[in-house]
């Protein structure tokens, strides 16, 4: 129009309607422009304050569900919205769904014992942990956990204290198992037949045919890991070990994080799940046990003891609380 044509010419040489010109005219007076302006979209059906009461409702409650959270949302602002929407929230802070860690639970007494023996042994060195047997029995079943608990935690965050469930660990039915791990070798796995482990059976079936002669090997300094399990502290026990000279190693309890061993059961157990065909009845589960432990290359279980001052040190940098093994 600034070169003295009218809206209609202008719309012709254009080749665009009338309404059109009409438009940006408008617009480049009031404005000063005619380009287009910025749309925001389509408006969040959830205010800034519900966006942030969200993702606080999953922090407080880490197992809470986006149904549930639904629910909440709807007796709280009687509006409804989507699971979808509740999602897109907790994603935008940095919340998604994962399994938690599974630890034994922790008292304040048990904590300050952990701080107590990893400080000691935070600067051993690895001529002093070649004399450690590290041992533990296990439980294979024929199922596995299905896991299906979830959580809602940030990325990286795996191990805070926040995003771990305590739980026991006894589980009834399946196999149970005993090993050693030392630097530079290992026991062979015994399986225990019959569900209840006594003081006479630890003693006969483990510290006499396993313990005892892997001792001799290592040495004079050798030194027994042993848990606080009520077999292991059987009267029967104590006098073996006196009798035959074997020291032992003091260990806290609950403490299985702290052990290396653990993480062979993991692998272990994922081994024999993933053998083909899967084992079935109780006894061939035995068997893919006792043939997938024959097969671990020392060196895992040495990398595994390896670990132990980091162990250590992050056991004391969190104060005796769980960490990230």
């Amino acid at each position: 129009m600034e070169m003295g044509l009218s809206q209609s010419g202008a719309a012709r040489r254009l080749n665009v309607s009338r309404s059109v010109v009409q438009r940006l005219w408008d617009q480049y007076q009031s404005e000063d422009s005619v380009s287009r302006r910025h749309v925001l979209g389509r408006p969040r059906v959830t205010t800034p304050a519900e966006g942030r009461f969200l993702p606080l409702s999953a922090r407080r409650r880490r197992s809470t569900t986006v149904p549930q959270l639904v629910a909440d949302h709807f007796v709280a602002s009687e509006r409804r919205i989507s699971a979808t929407t509740v999602r897109r929230r907790l994603h935008n802070a940095g919340l998604y769904a994962r399994r938690p860690v599974v630890c034994v639970p922790l008292n304040g007494r048990q904590r300050r014992v952990r701080l107590c023996w990893a400080r000691e042994h935070v600067s051993w060195t690895r001529q002093q942990w070649t004399s450690v047997l590290f041992k533990d029995e296990s439980r294979f079943t024929l199922e596995s956990d299905s896991g299906r608990l979830l959580i809602r935690r940030e990325q990286r965050t795996r191990y805070h204290q926040s995003n771990t469930l305590e739980r026991r660990s006894y589980r009834s039915g399946g196999i149970m198992v005993w090993a050693g791990i030392s630097l530079g070798g290992h026991t062979d796995l015994h399986v225990f037949h019959g569900e209840t482990l006594t003081g006479v059976r630890y003693r006969d079936e483990i510290l006499d045919p396993y313990v005892r002669p892997y001792a001799s090997a290592i040495g004079n300094d050798f030194s027994l890991m042993d848990d606080n399990a009520r077999p292991h502290r059987a009267a029967v026990v104590e006098d073996y070990l006196e009798g035959h000279g074997l020291e032992r190693m003091e260990w806290p309890t609950q403490s299985p994080d702290l052990n290396p061993i653990e993480h062979l059961w993991d692998r272990l157990g994922r081994q024999v799940a993933a053998l083909s065909p899967p084992p079935r009845p109780l006894d061939e589960l035995e068997q893919g046990l006792l043939r997938v432990w024959s097969s671990l290359p020392i060196s895992v279980s040495d990398n595994l003891i390896d670990s132990m001052e980091s162990r250590c040190r992050q056991c004391i940098q969190v104060r005796g609380g769980h960490i990230p093994y």
